[in-house]
C-alpha cells in the first residue's frame, strides 16, 4: 500500500518473525495481540492491522485515494479486502493443520474445511470478483482490495498451501500481471516459520 501510494520512502521498514508460540517482546511491546505490522510514529503512537495502517496511510497522499469514498465502488473493494483476510485467516490455520501442529494434535476435518474455504474463495474469485482482470492488473491506479488480494495470494504461494492459478485462468492472468507492478516487486516475501 505504502508503495502504491508514494509513501514508501517516509517508512523505515523492521522485519520481525512472530509466533504464537514465542513471543517477540519487541513486537508485544507494541502491540498486545503479539503481531505484526504495527506502524509506530515517531512519538511512539502504535498503530496495528494491515487494514487500520491501510486506512490511516491512505489519508496521507494526494494521489486517488486506494479505498474508496462511497457507492458500489467503495463495497467492492473493501469486499475484496474482507475476502483477502479471510483468505490469509483461512490459510493460516490451515497450516497449523498440516505444518505447525504437533502431527499427533493435528485435525484433519479441519485442515479438510479450511481448505475448501481456500478453493471456494478462489472460485469466487475466478468467476465472480470484477476487479479481477488481467488488463486492470496494470493500470495506473489500483485499490485497497487489488493490493490486499495480491499480497494474500502472494503469502499463499510463498507458503505453498493450495494452488489457486491452476484451472482458473482469469485470476492467474491477473495475479500474474499485478505480481510484476514495482510495488510487489518491491516487497518480496522471504524467511521461515520457526517456533
Amino acid at each position: 500500500m505504502a508503495h502504491e501510494v508514494g509513501l514508501a520512502s517516509s517508512l523505515q521498514v523492521i522485519h520481525h518473525e512472530t509466533s504464537p508460540t514465542v513471543r517477540n517482546e519487541e513486537v508485544y511491546r507494541v502491540n498486545p495481540l503479539g503481531k505484526v505490522p504495527v506502524l509506530i510514529h515517531n512519538d511512539g503512537f502504535a498503530l496495528f492491522d494491515s487494514n487500520v495502517i491501510c486506512e490511516y496511510l491512505d489519508g496521507l497522499h494526494e494521489r486517488e485515494r486506494a479505498i474508496p469514498l462511497a457507492g458500489r465502488e467503495r463495497l467492492v473493494s473493501l469486499r475484496l479486502q474482507a475476502l483477502a483476510q479471510g483468505l490469509c485467516d483461512a490459510g493460516i490455520a490451515m497450516r497449523h493443520e498440516t505444518e505447525r501442529r504437533p502431527e499427533p494434535y493435528r485435525y484433519p476435518a479441519m485442515r479438510d474445511g479450511l481448505m475448501e474455504k481456500l478453493l471456494s474463495s478462489y472460485d469466487f474469485l475466478e468467476n465472480e470478483e470484477p476487479s479481477i482482470d488481467p488488463h486492470n492488473a496494470k493500470a495506473d491506479h489500483v485499490d485497497i482490495g487489488q493490493i490486499a488480494l495480491a499480497t494474500a495470494l502472494s503469502w499463499l504461494e510463498f507458503r505453498r498451501l493450495p494452488d489457486f492459478e491452476s484451472g482458473r485462468p482469469r485470476l492467474a492472468a491477473w495475479y500474474g500481471a499485478f505480481t510484476q507492478r514495482p510495488s510487489m516487486l518491491a516487497t518480496p516475501l522471504t524467511g521461515e516459520t520457526v517456533d
